[in-house]
């Protein structure tokens, strides 16, 4: 395997050499990262043992109920102490969008990135504070983002910072050589090595030394999509007065979450476990809510002198490692990603808090942007907050069909948004459309067959149905 190591390296190298002077400085840091998790991956890629894995104890995961609030006088200087990171490099495209998804629009006219930014200027305005957002973008939204970003500087007093994620290059499965044959190649060639390269990519950039410089002392990191993923006064408290350099926010289990990654006791660290590391015959094992109750929300809090040093000790190089195996231009290639939550066990005093499901709000398909436009939510300042007539404690399952997927569509099939405070779980599939001020309660299932079509008309109220076939009722 060392053979494969340095034939590799010496290929990235001569890529290194097709850069021009201008770019060759953040490039060899970039490929410097890139050698060091494919050293990982050809010869020391960890096995999980699973007779090591125990639930996390009380110590490493606690209850947010647990925590503290600061006081009045405690707030300002402590939010003087946080920046808010956006992961911002996935494109729309599994949602038939082009350009970044953080402008998809999920709330009126108003796009993610609208919605964050609202959040941190209520948050400054209301306690006198100076909390700054940055985005981390990939290779794919950078630009677009650039010019998006614009508006913000004049119509907001939120201070936005971007910076890139790394750009890796793919390599053949058989051979592991880079695809690309030079720095520019073509843009099917390189991929975002995941969010676990915040890290690196936010050191190389520059800015995390500039948040330092600033007095910045905390990181709040988490997705652009998420729309539960607002500042968290308590845990940024509980982060300062135990001196714990990474938080991760952990929530329980349900029936749509179990291919979750989750927080585990690994030879007495507390290590997130991704499905892609379970072998084989314990993925079930895996699954179920009774041995593994929570997983990672993706929402991290992380010391800003503790990525410093963490990085200076090179201590990221052995980071869990999620092989993504991809096809491009007919050939079998691989990426080598890494979850920005595999880093928690090189950090000091790593542990999660285990949050309200309201925290956990992400936007991945038009069946999590139907919840979102719902009545179950009202904004206020930038965040959705949960509607308190809704019935159950959780979201209901909804599993909208490929008529759906793309925004464009989905949008069409709607008059106004549904009445669903006491749904629980809805399927729709097929050619369905429905009218305005429709009520959705308990279960109900829509299949519209193939060459059929169905019309639910304006001020329909289905309750626990089933509803198969050909339906068109014109409304008078």
């Amino acid at each position: 395997m060392a053979n494969k190591t340095a034939t590799t390296a010496k290929a990235v190298d001569a890529l290194i050499e097709t850069a021009s002077d201008a770019d060759k400085p953040l490039f060899v840091a970039e490929m410097e990262g890139f050698k060091k998790i494919f050293n990982t991956f050809v010869e020391h890629q960890r096995s999980i043992e699973w007779e090591k894995i125990k639930p996390p104890s009380n110590e490493l995961v606690i209850p947010s109920t647990n925590l503290q609030s600061p006081s009045d006088g405690e707030l300002s200087n402590l939010l003087n102490k946080l920046c808010v990171l956006k992961l911002n490099g996935g494109l729309g495209t599994t949602m038939g969008c082009t350009g970044p998804k953080s402008v998809i629009e999920v709330r009126g006219d108003l796009t993610f990135l609208d919605l964050t930014v609202q959040q941190i200027e209520h948050l400054n305005k209301k306690h006198n504070s100076s909390v700054p957002l940055i985005l981390m973008n990939s290779f794919n939204t950078h630009d677009d983002t650039q010019k998006i970003i614009e508006k913000y500087k004049s119509n907001s007093h939120v201070t936005v910072h971007t910076f890139n994620q790394s750009r890796y290059p793919r390599i053949f499965k058989e051979t592991l050589l880079p695809v690309p044959a030079n720095f520019k190649g073509k843009l099917s060639d390189w991929y975002p090595p995941g969010h676990g390269d915040v890290f690196e990519a936010f050191k190389n950039s520059g800015l995390l030394a500039e948040m330092i410089k600033q007095g910045k002392e905390y990181v709040f990191i988490s997705n652009v999509d998420n729309l539960g993923a607002t500042v968290d006064l308590e845990i940024l408290y509980h982060m300062e007065k135990h001196k714990a350099e990474y938080i991760m926010e952990v929530t329980d289990k349900t029936r749509a979450d179990v291919k979750g990654g989750t927080l585990i006791d690994y030879e007495g660290k507390a290590t997130l476990l991704e499905i892609a590391q379970v072998p084989s015959a314990h993925v079930e094992e895996f699954k179920s809510i009774k041995k593994f109750k929570i997983f990672n929300t993706n929402n991290l809090w992380v010391n800003l002198k503790a990525i410093e040093r963490v990085i200076a000790d090179d201590l990221l190089k052995d980071m869990d490692i999620i092989v993504n195996p991809k096809v491009v231009d007919g050939k079998p290639v691989l990426q080598l990603e890494r979850a920005a939550g595999a880093a928690i066990q090189y950090f000091k005093g790593g542990i999660g808090v285990n949050v309200k499901r309201s925290r956990f709000l992400p936007v991945k398909s038009t069946s999590d942007l139907f919840i979102v436009q719902s009545n179950l939510y009202s904004l206020d300042n930038g965040s959705l907050i949960m509607n308190p007539k809704t019935a159950f404690a959780a979201v209901p399952l909804v599993k909208l069909g490929d008529e759906f997927k793309k925004v464009s569509d989905f949008l069409k099939r709607f008059q106004t948004s549904l009445d669903i405070l006491e749904l629980d779980h809805l399927t729709v599939s097929g050619d369905v459309t429905f009218g305005g001020d429709v009520v959705l309660k308990g279960t109900v299932i829509i299949v519209a067959n193939h060459g059929s079509r169905i019309d639910i008309p304006s001020g329909s109220v289905l309750e626990n149905k089933v509803i198969t076939g050909h339906l068109r009722i014109l409304d008078h």
